[in-house]
């Protein structure tokens, strides 16, 4: 067993361990809530609706992010195909050159 497996196999049950005793976010400050706020470190259903809003945010701003990446990756790869077109064009005319050369 590779050492990556035997760390990954031990981490479980202690991560599995660590949110069981924890609350749920939202329940209050010091009951896993945090101190993110006195709505939230109130506990309650006004803390459990504002995590709930945290998370939803966080979720929509990665979506954009990764849109984004999307978005600059795919102009990256078009913009290197066109080199790649460019390059294939001028290898394409320096052997018409070189032909023309040997020709003579």
């Amino acid at each position: 067993m590779s050492f990556i497996a035997r760390t990954r196999t031990s981490l479980i049950p202690a991560i599995a361990n660590l949110r069981m005793y924890s609350g749920e976010p939202g329940s209050g400050a010091g009951r896993g809530g945090g101190g993110g706020g006195s709505i939230r470190e109130a506990g309650g259903s006004f803390g459990k609706m504002e995590a709930v809003r945290e998370d939803e945010y966080f979720y929509k701003k990665q979506r954009e992010q990764l849109a984004d990446l999307k978005k600059v990756l795919n102009q990256e790869i078009a913009f290197h195909e066109d080199q790649i077109k460019r390059h294939e064009d001028a290898i394409r005319r320096h052997k018409e050159k070189m032909a023309k050369m040997e020709d003579k």
